[in-house]
């Protein structure tokens, strides 16, 4: 085996710790010269839409982040032609973002959020990747502690980077779930014959119940029929914002009755926290990923696309 073949073998697992990455960057530092594959560090830092602060992923990112990083956009790496919010570029502009963050097909990338949250948006961008196919794709677990670490961070804009071409990718369409399909599911949920599918909602129990306002004004909360609520932070440590054990995450899954035998659909507010539960599904080893889909309009298309009355927004509410 070669010292290639070694080093990007060296992650066991989805999830990276920073002494993990610490490590890997330190023995293989980024170069511009060499042709050989890189463990490149990717920011997907974001802040949702009602930040009390105001803060931005950009803002974040120049703030503090770890050398030789490039700052992936999840609102600007997105489809042009969609009236919802960083729904999936197409291939095309995928490849372009690639390009132009002068990233290599054969590099090896790790995903990391903000110090603030923890995590929250890396595993998006993650899945992003993979959806797309590039083949060795990790997200940190977290920036937050590679911070309270002490591990090395800089500040201010990205170092420059040399374009690369990367490659149009395939991608595999049965990943994604999108309106059409999602509604014929939820009004033949509870169904004689009808497909059996787990729909889990990312977001806070109070949005989902209906109890809580959404962040996007004017948009209705609630759930969609037979969703079972999972929000995201029960799947990550209170105190350090990590994911859970790969143990701990089974019994979160379990106690929500979630049947592994069945297809999964993971779905938030829009798009970006439901990766969260499906990296938390890889990291449990929990269902078949051959079977683990993602809604990517998910509340923000379904809540202005359908309508109480029609009985496929459910609340918990009188």
């Amino acid at each position: 085996m070669t010292q290639t073949q070694q080093r990007f073998n060296s992650f066991s697992s989805y999830l990276v710790t920073p002494h993990e990455l610490n490590n890997a960057l330190k023995h293989y530092p980024s170069s511009e010269i060499s042709t050989a594959p890189r463990v490149v560090p990717l920011c997907a830092a974001w802040f949702m839409p009602n930040d009390p602060e105001g803060r931005t992923g950009i803002q974040a990112f120049r703030k503090s982040h770890i050398p030789h990083s490039r700052f992936f956009d999840i609102d600007g790496v997105k489809d042009e032609d969609s009236p919802y919010p960083h729904m999936l570029p197409t291939k095309e502009r995928f490849a372009e973002a690639m390009s132009e963050l002068g990233i290599h097909r054969d590099d090896e990338v790790v995903v990391y959020d903000t110090a603030e949250q923890g995590i929250l948006s890396a595993p998006r961008v993650g899945w992003t990747l993979r959806f797309f196919g590039h083949p060795n794709v990790h997200v940190l677990n977290n920036f937050k502690l590679w911070v309270e670490q002490g591990l090395p961070t800089e500040s201010g804009d990205a170092k420059p980077f040399t374009k690369t071409n990367y490659p149009i990718p395939s991608y595999d369409v049965d990943r994604v779930v999108h309106f059409p399909e999602m509604k014929e599911i939820a009004k033949d949920y509870g169904k004689e014959g009808a497909d059996e599918v787990e729909i889990l909602d990312a977001r806070p129990y109070g949005r989902w119940s209906g109890e809580s306002p959404e962040p996007r004004a004017g948009l209705s909360s609630g759930h969609m029929p037979g969703s079972k609520s999972v929000p995201f932070g029960e799947l990550l440590d209170p105190k350090t914002k990590a994911f859970l054990s790969p143990e701990e995450l089974r019994k979160v899954f379990e106690s929500k009755g979630v049947d592994p035998s069945k297809t999964i659909i993971t779905s938030c507010g829009s798009g970006v926290t439901a990766a969260v539960i499906e990296a938390a599904l890889t990291v449990a080893e929990f269902g078949d990923p051959a079977k683990r889909r993602l809604y990517d309009g998910s509340w923000t298309e379904w809540a202005q696309r359908v309508t109480e009355d029609s009985g496929l927004i459910k609340k918990l509410t009188t």
